[in-house]
């Protein structure tokens, strides 16, 4: 993996929406330590060691990464740490060309510092209004369960997004299911998506990475997505993934984080290229950077290096992020039209 390049990099510049970035995961090892030293937590090499995070390919896989992440997130307490959080990934993608951040988080993991869930929610959506006036970027929200809990509590997190639901700068934007996808029946999630969809939430899940197309259709089935995280393993089912393109489902593809999780060996193997053939709508996004050493821009750089894609074909992505978005229609409009005028400076 590499870490972000020059802005010299004209993938720099490129207007684009970033939907696939979770709440300690968007962090940077800096600005995580800096969290971490005011606690006075201890954080291990392992996490905060450039070298380290270079996961050998035989190490790789869910249980590592979730061991650190969690070590992490304990360093993420009070609001100061989550108004912390929220800047900072904003200020991270406005380096990066990002007109619209829709940033995932379970308020579970961060209510008891602050005073319960619904305190958590509000200091994470005023930060993210503020946050978007400082940096340009439009932050939304996206409220996501964890497959690890009780179903019964993913219905509290829906009802508490339906009250912040929205469109614009610190308001909920969706509703997620996140975790080990090995975790749980999806079925037992419906309720709560049915909560969201009553809302105007839409459904934005995980599924398709961790676990293959026979998991994938049962989110499908159950949780009616409008964007998938991942979905990659869609590849493995030819009828699945047409009736996904067929649907219009955005796939959330993050290059960096199926390599590092174990799914595939190498960025070449990520059936970036294949979704593409197919028709599929594909947002690219970072997942975790901290974790991932790879943020926003590494995954167009992966598209172009790796995979070959010509900046016509980048810039078709940077649209499809900008469409899939659950910003307004009006600043989609514009967005669109800086893509188009980004690809003028810069074809090939």
């Amino acid at each position: 993996m590499t870490a972000v390049g020059t802005q010299a990099d004209p993938l720099a510049t490129l207007p684009k929406a970033h939907l696939h970035l979770h709440f300690t995961g968007s962090l940077s090892v800096p600005t995580l330590q800096g969290l971490a030293d005011a606690r006075g937590i201890e954080l291990p090499d392992a996490l905060v060691d450039a070298v380290a995070l270079e996961v050998p390919a035989d190490k790789r896989g869910w249980f590592r990464f979730q061991r650190f992440y969690d070590i992490a997130r304990a360093a993420v307490t009070g609001e100061d740490a989550l108004r912390t959080v929220v800047r900072s990934a904003a200020a991270e993608d406005a380096a990066e060309g990002s007109r619209r951040l829709e940033l995932q988080v379970d308020p579970t993991s961060y209510a008891a510092s602050v005073g319960g869930l619904q305190p958590a929610l509000e200091i994470i959506c005023d930060e993210a209004r503020a946050a978007s006036a400082a940096t340009g970027v439009q932050v939304g929200i996206v409220v996501a369960a964890s497959r690890v809990r009780h179903p019964f509590d993913a219905r509290t997190l829906a009802r508490l997004a339906a009250r912040h639901a929205g469109q614009g700068p610190g308001e909920v934007c969706a509703f997620g299911l996140n975790n080990n996808e090995w975790e749980g029946d999806t079925a037992e999630w419906d309720g709560a998506f049915r909560i969201a969809r009553r809302a105007g939430l839409p459904g934005v899940p995980h599924g398709g990475e961790l676990r293959g197309p026979d998991h994938l259709a049962e989110v499908l089935r159950w949780l009616e997505p409008t964007r998938v995280g991942h979905g990659v393993r869609a590849v493995e089912d030819d009828d699945l993934l047409a009736r996904m393109v067929d649907a219009g489902i955005t796939f959330e593809v993050c290059p960096a984080s199926n390599v590092q999780l174990g799914i595939y060996p190498t960025l070449a193997d990520v059936p970036l290229r294949v979704l593409v053939a197919a028709g599929a709508r594909v947002a690219l996004g970072a997942d975790d950077p901290l974790l991932f050493l790879s943020r926003l821009v590494d995954q167009y750089r992966t598209a172009r290096d790796v995979h070959g894609l010509s900046h016509g074909d980048l810039a078709g992505l940077a649209k499809a992020s900008v469409s899939a978005s659950f910003a307004p229609d009006a600043d989609k409009a514009v967005w669109l039209a800086e893509v188009d005028d980004w690809l003028a400076h810069n074809p090939g």
